[in-house]
């Protein structure tokens, strides 16, 4: 008690000498009267505006930012600047014979120096004081439990799923033995988990297991599948919907809500985070009742819409938002600093990093971090069984500035930072939490198309249909081989300029690109095109794809042999004949992507949705590289290294992912085992039974039993 009330003294304190030093600043901001007073009655007038204002921060704050919970997030983060700056001009008000006094504009800033100062001092002298954080923990769990009516805490363990967006199994490893994430070190008993060498690391609490994603490696699919269950008809991060006429993107609200909407369907089941659970910066809710930053949930409008409650959590202190702030306008300014200092040392690959991106990666390295961390520890301090949150700050940082780049390590000692803290908090919650982290993805580094080639995807098909295509594309030594293999292909010369040969009754493709997956549809054909059709609208067109350097591999539908791979130089594999393939030399164009591309690749090709071709960059074995089709140096969505080979590290007291030799294939088997483990942590069966039962790794059937009647969730997970 003596030391608490020792800091709210010494913040007291330094709030009123900064009041002082910015009155002394600032010719709008006075603290004495008209006539002029003595030094002491300033530092009094000084001392009961900074005392006013704490008093009326702790006190009225809270019950403002609940108020305006409907407003949107960055509105909000803004208005907190105004609200700080009204509750200033009130405490000045409060102050005796009006000697206390500012503008509009000067109160705002005033507030905002005030509430930073005060949270660096009180948060430095609780750093030095770990005994005072502990009772303050506590103290905030208890809050909680008297808030539940007096509820008992639970005995029987939550779980928290953190997942650390685009962090592959080897990132994570190299992380971990150069010493950027000392706490993942300590869960894996690594040597780099203490400072000092010589002494012994400690006993590992956690297991680390490698797992390959589905064709499209990206958060869209493998979160779907995570969270609910099936990613059945997600091609990759954004296609072509004929039936619809409409584009899907998985990070678009109306998309989301509506992938959602359908993976509940073949289910029948709302979600991992059913029944007790939360659901904090992610796409998909996974059936949580609990919501904070949830893409999927963020279109709709009611009551029902409480996406943005989490931000009550963080944005109750007032000093969170100039905290936030400051380390945003920080994080801008780095990234700018960074991307100068890549463009003048002529750093390659690299792609431009101007236009509004340095304040995207601000809010996802910073904004987003924050707030879904304060919403983490506010789930667990109420006890919530489970939990599943995304931090994205290294997958946007490692587009562009590649996997492991000095820019994306520096992300990755922050988020072990997140992670240290959320452990702490785990110490002290109302019940017992078992922490796993998992990734959804990786990434694989290298150039994109564009760079390499002068051209982009979207050129390349429209020079393959005999289209215009952009003079800069034109100019470019691939842009005149993609042209010379049309005119070998139509063995006639194809005309320039005006007169370019322009197909009137067809509708352009659409060309869409999603990493290194590109998906090439014709929009006036209602139904997904064979080799045959096109190669009778466009013979030239998927020679022209599949000769090109930077192509790997294309899947299309033949009306005659099904499903085929197509490669250079003529090379034509039919996926039925790849079950029984016999090493890599059976594979065909697939033989550099690893004997699961064949699986990945056949699975994709039953859904009603896929493109008229599906294009995979090239990909080189030797150093892990692919080409994006997008502007990433880093980048994900196809087959081919890194970004395939995601991570699942769990506590030692949950049963194996695997069984010894077994391989987790699959985001669809990846919930299957989060769903296990959650049921595990409710006792609802003991870890050594899975032991006696072998670890099925094979995706569920389409339309599995379930244990919710879909009627439960039919109208919560309606979004149309």
């Amino acid at each position: 008690m003596g030391r608490a009330l020792w800091r709210v003294v010494a913040v007291w304190g330094v709030s009123t000498l900064t009041m002082l030093a910015l009155a002394g600043i600032l010719p709008d901001f006075k603290l004495q009267s008209d006539d002029g007073d003595s030094a002491t009655r300033i530092a009094i007038t000084a001392a009961l505006g900074a005392g006013a204002f704490g008093l009326l921060s702790a006190l009225v704050w809270p019950l403002l930012v609940r108020a305006l919970l409907l407003v949107p997030a960055l509105v909000l983060g803004l208005l907190n600047f105004f609200l700080n700056g009204s509750l200033l001009l009130l405490a000045l008000r409060m102050i005796p014979d009006g000697r206390g006094d500012a503008n509009a504009e000067t109160a705002v800033v005033v507030a905002a120096v005030m509430s930073a100062v005060a949270s660096a001092t009180g948060g430095a002298l609780a750093v030095r004081d770990d005994d005072a954080y502990r009772r303050r923990l506590y103290r905030l769990a208890d809050r909680r439990r008297r808030r539940a009516d007096g509820a008992h805490s639970p005995s029987t363990p939550g779980i928290l799923f953190l997942q650390l967006d685009g962090v592959g199994h080897d990132v994570l490893t190299d992380a971990v033995n150069k010493g950027l994430m000392p706490t993942v070190a300590r869960w894996l008993g690594n040597a780099n988990a203490t400072q000092n060498q010589e002494t012994p690391p400690p006993p590992p609490t956690h297991r680390l297991t490698p797992w390959r994603t589905d064709w499209s490696s990206q958060t869209g699919a493998s979160q779907l599948a995570i969270l609910h269950g099936s990613n059945f008809d997600v091609p990759a991060f954004r296609w072509y919907e004929k039936d619809t006429g409409e584009v899907m993107v998985s990070n678009r609200p109306a998309s989301a809500g509506e992938l959602q909407r359908r993976a509940v369907a073949r289910t029948g089941d709302p979600g991992l985070l059913a029944d007790g659970g939360a659901s904090r910066g992610n796409l998909f809710s996974g059936g949580a009742d609990q919501l904070a930053l949830v893409l999927s949930m963020a279109a709709r409008r009611g009551k029902e819409n409480r996406s943005r409650a989490g931000y009550f959590a963080y944005f109750s202190d007032p000093a969170n938002a100039v905290r936030t702030a400051l380390s945003f306008v920080a994080e801008v300014g780095r990234e700018i600093g960074e991307s100068t200092r890549a463009r003048l040392c002529r750093r390659r690959p690299r792609v431009s990093r101007g236009g509004l991106y340095p304040f995207i990666r601000a809010f996802a390295t910073v904004v987003e971090r924050d707030v879904v961390v304060a919403a983490v520890i506010g789930d667990m301090l109420a006890g919530r069984a489970a939990v599943y949150a995304d931090l994205v700050a290294y997958d946007e940082v490692a587009h562009h500035s590649g996997p492991t780049s000095g820019d994306a390590e520096r992300v990755l000692r922050r988020l072990d930072r997140s992670l240290a803290l959320i452990a702490q908090v785990a110490d002290h919650a109302p019940r017992p939490y078992r922490i796993v982290l998992l990734s959804d993805h990786g990434q694989s580094p290298g150039e994109t198309f564009r760079a390499r080639y002068g051209l982009t995807l979207a050129d390349l098909v429209r020079a393959g249909c005999g289209l215009p295509v952009p003079r800069r594309a034109r100019r470019t030594h691939s842009g005149a081989e993609a042209r010379s293999a049309v005119r070998a292909a139509l063995r006639r010369p194809v005309e320039e300029g005006a007169g370019e040969h322009r197909p009137q009754r067809h509708a352009e493709p659409i060309v869409l690109a999603s990493g290194n997956l590109g998906l090439v549809s014709f929009p006036d054909v209602p139904h997904r095109m064979t080799r045959e059709e096109i190669d009778l609208r466009h013979p030239a067109l998927l020679p022209t794809l599949a000769n090109h350097p930077g192509v790997g591999f294309l899947l299309v539908r033949s009306e005659e042999h099904g499903a085929l791979v197509l490669g250079a130089r003529g090379a034509e594999v039919r996926l039925d004949d790849l079950r029984s393939a016999d090493g890599p030399d059976g594979l065909g164009p697939l033989a550099d992507f690893g004997p699961g591309a064949a699986d990945a690749v056949r699975r994709t090709d039953s859904f009603p949705h896929t493109a008229d071709i599906m294009v995979n960059s090239w990909y080189d074995p030797q150093e892990g590289e692919v080409l994006a089709f997008e502007e990433q140096i880093g980048s994900h969505g196809g087959l081919g290294g890194a970004q395939s080979r995601p991570f699942l590290l769990a506590p030692l007291a949950l049963s194996p992912a695997v069984e010894d030799g077994g391989e987790l294939v699959g985001a669809e088997a990846v919930h299957t085992v989060l769903r296990r483990w959650r049921d595990e942590s409710r006792g609802q069966h003991k870890a050594c039974d899975q032991h006696d039962t072998p670890v099925d790794n094979r995706r569920p059937d389409p339309a599995p039993p379930t244990a919710f009647p879909a009627a439960d969730h039919a109208v919560q997970d309606k979004t149309h």
